[in-house]
């Protein structure tokens, strides 16, 4: 394994200075990274006593997949997080085998796997963001507390111009197209975890895009970013965010072998209990 701060590697690790003791970091989820290899980074991630969650924000299909981690971890803590995780994908796989386009399950499954209202509850230890685009304006507004919905994830998670955007109080909103202003936001740990296709979206906040709330202005933290080095191969994949379970368990793998990287190389060990531990183990 190669690690370069500041530096792409081959094995798609970028090293960052190391979190704090207590092990806590804000996560982000971008866009243009692939689903199943997204679940793979969560699901190692969640392997790991050391490491707490501080928030986590999500744009994309990762969206979909943030909600379904907290949703898991208010119920059942770790363990439950990545049991909903599987049983989500499990979900999204079966429904590639009947739907006749790729957009058409997604809201019966979200719906089968969360529970809107314990994702909303402010007294979680776990906050969730989602970032969706204004089809009108292009602004980007974000989702949090009780702006939380079914409809604000599935904006999230709509691919523009394929798919008709998700209309919500009165306008209508889909994904932000591979980009991201998240690094921007506010955040508790000052430490920040970017899982992306590509790093180098990362590399400057906010450019080329206007966020509902003057967050670029916003002192950056310490980022640490995972991403995936077969980006390009599974390109064709981002409108199918579903395939059959042999691929979809070999992205997860790849994702869960490029988070372990990242932990072997920060090998930050916590001193006190992870704030999403607070469920059932």
């Amino acid at each position: 394994m190669h690690i370069q701060t500041g530096t792409e590697t081959d094995q798609a690790v970028i090293a960052r200075p190391a979190v704090d003791d207590r092990g806590v970091v804000d996560i982000v989820l971008a866009s243009d990274a692939h689903g199943a290899f997204v679940w793979g980074v969560l699901d190692r991630l969640l392997d790991d006593p050391s490491l707490s969650i501080g928030n986590i924000t999500a744009s994309g299909f990762g969206a979909m997949e943030a909600a379904v981690l907290a949703y898991g971890l208010a119920l059942g803590g770790r363990r439950g997080a990545r049991t909903a995780l599987t049983n989500f994908w499990r979900r999204v796989s079966h429904a590639s085998i009947f739907a006749a386009d790729a957009a058409s399950p997604l809201r019966s499954i979200l719906e089968q796997s969360i529970d809107i209202a314990v994702i909303r509850n402010k007294d979680r230890p776990l906050q969730l963001s989602i970032l969706a685009s204004n089809a009108r304006t292009d602004t980007v507004k974000i989702f949090a507390g009780d702006q939380l919905s079914i409809d604000a994830i599935l904006a999230a998670a709509t691919i523009p111009f394929l798919f008709p955007a998700v209309e919500i109080d009165g306008d209508t909103y889909w994904g932000d197209g591979g980009l991201s202003a998240s690094p921007a936001l506010p955040l508790d740990t000052g430490h920040q975890l970017v899982v992306t296709g590509k790093p180098a979206l990362f590399m400057t906040p906010c450019a080329g895009r206007r966020l509902a709330a003057s967050h670029c202005a916003m002192k950056p933290a310490a980022t640490h970013v995972i991403f995936d080095s077969q980006y390009r191969a599974g390109a064709a994949l981002f409108t199918r965010p579903w395939t059959d379970w042999g691929e979809l368990t070999d992205m997860r793998d790849r994702g869960r072998e490029r988070a372990g990287d990242w932990l072997l190389a920060e090998h930050s060990v916590a001193e006190d209990p992870p704030a999403f531990d607070r469920g059932t183990q």
